[in-house]
């Protein structure tokens, strides 16, 4: 049977081997997913030893994106732009490809919500790995203008400058940010934490969706901010996280799954339903 992993540390909080059964179950694919959470200074060895012992494919997450990245053999469009590889796939002729699939999955979640892009203008918080992984599907999307605001403003000038032949994008502080947006993503950690991102609570009215990549059993600091302010759509990460995982189930498998019913089944998992 066809063996796939997701590797992390720490990783058992992963859902990824419940929503990837679901999704091998509906697609009446054979194939078992597991969790490997190496040391920090082992991801590479336990990476080598998968596949060499017969592993057809993998999820990497926090904190080996960017290792992984450095380990593929080759690299699709998308991860290079990312900068960081998620998904890896052992091609038939013994190739490991690396690819991205998160910017992909939240452009998924985002219309499957209703959201419009095109030509809207977009507020993306943070520019860390989750930004950059973003940023080329979202600016696929031709917004009108796509905002990114930084604690550390050169990362975020740094991220612009990387990006911007895709379209119009630019970076700007926390206390320069003014105007209407149509969108705010939540890219930061803050979360996870129960912070806030520095964002005037001013900047969110009753016309703006906003969207944090984070989720959780109960509403994010983010999201309980936005609904408190009035924000006419809120948005958890939990639909990404099942949109990137049928992407990569794609890549690995050539059959695209269904997220409808798996996001189901994991909020009921979560008991957000």
């Amino acid at each position: 049977m066809d063996r796939y992993l997701v590797f992390g540390h720490p990783v058992r909080h992963s859902k990824s081997p419940f929503i990837h059964t679901l999704f091998a179950r509906q697609t009446q694919q054979e194939l078992e997913y597991g969790l490997a959470e190496p040391a920090i200074d082992e991801f590479a060895q336990a990476l080598r030893t998968f596949f060499d012992q017969g592993g057809k494919g993998c999820n990497v997450t926090v904190p080996f994106k960017e290792q992984a990245f450095t380990l593929v053999d080759c690299l699709s469009p998308r991860a290079k732009r990312a900068g960081a590889v998620n998904t890896i796939k052992l091609t038939d002729d013994g190739v490991l490809l690396g690819d991205n699939t998160d910017g992909a999955g939240l452009v998924a979640d985002l219309k499957s919500h209703g959201v419009t892009l095109a030509d809207s203008r977009i507020l993306l918080l943070g520019a860390g790995g989750a930004a950059r992984g973003a940023l080329a599907p979202l600016l696929a999307e031709l917004p009108s203008e796509l905002v990114i605001a930084n604690r550390t403003h050169a990362k975020a000038q740094q991220l612009a400058a990387e990006f911007c032949d895709l379209g119009h994008v630019t970076a700007q502080t926390y206390e320069q940010l003014a105007g209407s947006f149509d969108l705010v993503i939540n890219s930061t950690s803050a979360s996870l934490q129960g912070e806030l991102p520095p964002l005037a609570p001013a900047l969110i009215h009753t016309d703006i969706a906003i969207y944090d990549m984070m989720y959780g059993a109960s509403d994010t600091a983010f999201i309980s901010l936005a609904k408190q302010h009035g924000a006419r759509q809120t948005m958890d990460g939990l639909g990404m996280l099942v949109e990137q995982a049928a992407e990569a189930f794609t890549v690995w498998r050539g059959i695209r799954p269904g997220t409808k019913q798996v996001l189901r089944e994991l909020k009921r998992n979560l008991g957000v339903i």
